[in-house]
């Protein structure tokens, strides 16, 4: 039971912290749950595919808010403190979920409806640049050192949470109102859980504890900007950001996409669709720790690896056997084998970026380079994806998934093993 062998003071933080991340991660990933219902409302065209590709532009533009977001409030962690970077960006998160929760239609307002939702999106761009690195900092400092990475591991076990409970609301939606009225105005119902949600957790981080890396540091310590990061840090921030576009990727492409690709390509139906992520999304929850003891054990490297070179391999093939599935089991087990693999990463990412960089742009270093991977990369991919159907060539697609994963299995062949040589010096 070592691994649960922490002071009260830090676990407290650690669940509080943990919690605001889902929180902030539900908000983020409703949008991609109900697109499904709220496309027509707001692009009224015939295609199901033309009405997602809209909606898909969208959330890749929420995607180009993120590394502003993460400059930002990269910054703002690493100058006014991880628990006040905590703070911003979830009361951005209300803001954003609350406008999609009240945005007029295009029947009713035109083309209000889909710039309010435009707006609101990269309200929540912001707020998820700003909140992947505060909370990957915060979490990774008040880890304690002989189990950071099953600690850590949180950090990621929340953030997909939050997308199961946006999956889980959609379930229960699905189970007591008809498709008609999903579209007409229950695809509103989890944006306004997430503005309520996301109150509460603001109230929550204003108590936070602060991270003793922050409070220890020099008060005449360089100031973080991306100057200083790009200056001192370049090697570190090309990797971080070859890594993270790939992690980021491959998992909106098996999560969030997986979900309209079962439903616009293979043949099931929506809520068939939603269940399978479900069932995935659970396995994918219970194997964050797992693999982050198995980091603690056998280092960052290895579960890094596991994910960049075994996810490339089966990428591929995933996909054509989806194409000729027919079994809802069939298709959930099949889609288990990337996540498990994902998992290697996933679990292990954010910590290793926090150990990559000192204290004093810890926050700036974590944030901006993950964000500007997931912006090209995972922001664009369902607009790819769809693309590339419409145009009747998808299996290119298959192809281009497993290259942007093994970009980040190169990547990590170039990275340090963080476990033995970490830039978070506390215990």
């Amino acid at each position: 039971m070592k691994a649960f062998a922490i002071p009260r003071k830090r676990l407290v933080s650690i669940i509080g912290g943990s919690a605001g991340n889902l929180v902030e991660w539900y908000d983020w990933f409703a949008y991609a749950a109900f697109a499904i219902y709220f496309a027509p409302v707001f692009f009224p065209k015939a295609d199901p595919t033309a009405q997602l590709l809209s909606t898909a532009t969208i959330f890749a533009v929420g995607f180009v808010m993120r590394p502003i977001g993460a400059w930002f409030m990269g910054r703002f962690a690493d100058t006014r403190g991880r628990k006040a970077g905590l703070s911003l960006s979830v009361a951005l998160m209300f803001s954003g979920s609350m406008l999609i929760a009240v945005a007029p239609t295009y029947a009713v307002a035109g083309l209000l409806g889909p710039a309010t939702l435009l707006i609101a999106r990269m309200l929540q761009g912001l707020s998820l640049g700003g909140e992947y690195g505060a909370s990957a900092t915060y979490l990774s400092e008040m880890a304690p050192k002989e189990n950071r990475g099953f600690w850590a591991s949180f950090q990621y076990m929340t953030l997909i949470g939050g997308q199961l409970c946006a999956i889980f609301v959609a379930v229960v939606l699905q189970a007591f109102l008809t498709e008609a009225e999903l579209t007409a105005w229950g695809w509103r119902v989890p944006f306004v859980i997430g503005a309520v949600l996301a109150l509460g957790v603001y109230l929550l981080r204003r108590n936070l504890a602060e991270t003793p890396s922050f409070e220890n540091q020099a008060v005449d310590r360089p100031v973080s900007t991306a100057t200083l990061l790009w200056k001192e840090h370049r090697r570190e921030s090309i990797l971080v950001g070859m890594l993270s576009a790939g992690g980021g990727l491959a998992a909106y492409t098996y999560t969030s996409y997986m979900q309209k690709y079962l439903f616009n390509t293979v043949g099931f139906d929506k809520a068939t669709a939603t269940y399978i992520i479900a069932a995935a999304l659970i396995w994918f929850t219970l194997m964050q720790p797992v693999f982050g003891s198995l980091a603690d054990k056998f280092g960052r490297k290895p579960m890094l690896l596991l994910f960049g070179i075994g996810g490339a391999i089966v990428a591929v093939p995933t996909f054509m056997t989806l194409e000729t599935v027919t079994s809802p089991v069939v298709a959930t087990l099949l889609i288990l084998i990337p996540l498990t693999l994902q998992a290697g990463y996933s679990a292990n990412n954010a910590l290793v970026k926090a150990e990559l960089f000192p204290a004093h742009i810890r926050g700036l270093g974590v944030a901006l380079p993950y964000a500007i991977g997931n912006a090209i990369f995972a922001g664009t991919l369902e607009m790819v994806a769809l693309g590339l159907k419409g145009a009747g060539v998808e299996w290119v697609f298959y192809f281009y998934v497993a290259a942007v994963i093994g970009m980040a299995g190169v990547a990590t062949l170039l990275l340090p093993e963080t476990k033995e040589r970490s830039l978070i010096t506390e215990d």
